[in-house]
């Protein structure tokens, strides 16, 4: 018998702002009336709630799209709440099948172990590392054992396991469904049982196992969680989800430079929804901002702020100053203070060439591209002919808008 939720407490002032901080930029609240009465008994009693987040440590660093759920509990973090940062050490043995169309190959623990030590340090970044509870879900997963994992599945069926819309897809394209990846969303619902956690938190891609634990937590007698899912953030392309692998991503330890120029690239319109997603910002401000621009304010001077905060977030307000700097220097033409300096042989040597011993193009072919394209300048210059040779002497070179190297040829 699942624990009944209380509901005699008043809703003040202070519970529906915090109603609206939860459903600031969210995609869903499930259910939001029993978070309402969750975050009203905790503001009667002073009893924190505690809220949940678990990432699989499948990669060995973290970009800005992962940060959206981080700062929905930075958020709710500030209002005083236990926030979880769970890292599924044990679910990365599995592999999670969530929005696959194929089977996820599971991780070593090796590759685990090292990806994970990167984690508290980059959600530190955002999260206060003095009031965040880190845990490793092999803490409870690893002991229950063959007995214990049967006792867990005979908590769900098969039935209502194909109703998730990737098994469902797959089983019916005839795509092979491997049987351990039915445990996944069992082992991250069963986390919710042994946090005893009250909200959990995902992206929209996360809302099956993310309702598994409600599920699961009333199967074990517990008062069921809520579930508060993030839109996924377009990476810079606009358009499609940011992701590593399809290069539209800013990572979190990327450099400042790099960072707020990435920031910068973005469109006038995916703007608006980064500032909601990422920004610290209150929703008032954000408004008046965005009335400012409507009313004839350059776009350009948001994303400028938008671009420092970030990169002020994950670096210091004074490296965001210098990323300006060094921008405003770049749209310019002039050459940032800091570049690579490198000393080369060969000369004469073809430009095509020394971009690529530079590191300036991957290959000469692309080089000549670059040189085709228009992209490539010695000493500020445009460098329009593909057979240009450079003696011995001190060059600047620039590839595009971000790439410099002082080159000493000899």
């Amino acid at each position: 018998m699942n624990q009944e939720l209380v509901t005699n407490f008043p809703v003040t002032d202070r519970v529906k702002e915090a109603l609206a901080v939860s459903l600031r930029g969210c995609e869903e609240l499930i259910p939001q009336d029993e978070w309402l009465k969750k975050l009203a008994r905790s503001e009667a009693t002073g009893i924190p709630l505690r809220i949940k987040l678990g990432l699989d440590p499948t990669a060995p660093d973290i970009h800005v799209g992962h940060t959206v759920v981080l700062n929905k509990m930075r958020q709710l973090q500030d209002l005083g709440h236990t926030v979880i940062f769970l890292i599924g050490d044990f679910t990365s043995l599995i592999g999670d099948p969530s929005g696959r169309n194929t089977t996820r190959p599971p991780l070593t623990p090796e590759q685990i172990k090292v990806n994970a030590e990167t984690y508290r340090a980059q959600a530190d970044k955002i999260l206060d590392p003095a009031k965040t509870e880190l845990r490793y879900n092999s803490e409870w997963s690893e002991p229950l054992g063959a007995t214990g994992m049967i006792q867990l599945a005979s908590r769900y069926t098969v039935a209502r396991m194909m109703e998730r819309n990737d098994f469902h897809d797959r089983f019916k394209a005839g795509t092979p469904i491997s049987v351990h990846e039915f445990l996944y969303p069992l082992m991250q619902g069963y986390d919710s049982v042994a946090l005893k956690s009250d909200l959990e938190l995902g992206g929209t891609d996360q809302k099956f196992n993310l309702l598994m634990g409600r599920h699961l937590q009333a199967e074990y007698g517990q008062e069921p969680q809520c579930i508060l899912t993030m839109p996924l953030l377009e990476g810079l392309d606009g358009v499609e989800k940011m992701s590593k692998s399809k290069n539209n991503y800013i990572g979190i330890s990327e450099d400042a430079n790099t960072m707020f120029a990435k920031v910068l690239s973005i469109s006038d319109v995916l703007m608006w929804k980064w500032f909601t997603l990422l920004s610290f910002k209150s929703e008032a401000d954000i408004a008046a901002l965005k009335k400012e621009v409507e009313g004839g304010r350059n776009p350009k001077d948001a994303k400028v702020m938008l671009a420092k905060e970030i990169t002020a977030r994950f670096h210091s307000a004074a490296a965001a100053d210098v990323a300006e700097q060094d921008f405003i220097n770049r749209s310019k033409g002039g050459v940032p203070d800091e570049i690579p300096e490198m000393a080369l042989s060969g000369a004469p040597l073809g430009i095509a060439a020394l971009l690529k011993m530079a590191g300036l193009a991957a290959s000469t072919g692309e080089g000549n591209r670059l040189i085709d394209g228009g992209g490539v300048r010695v000493d500020s210059s445009v460098v329009s002919d593909k057979a240009l040779k450079l003696g011995a002497g001190s060059y600047v070179v620039q590839v595009g808008k971000r790439k410099f190297a002082r080159v000493t040829l000899a």
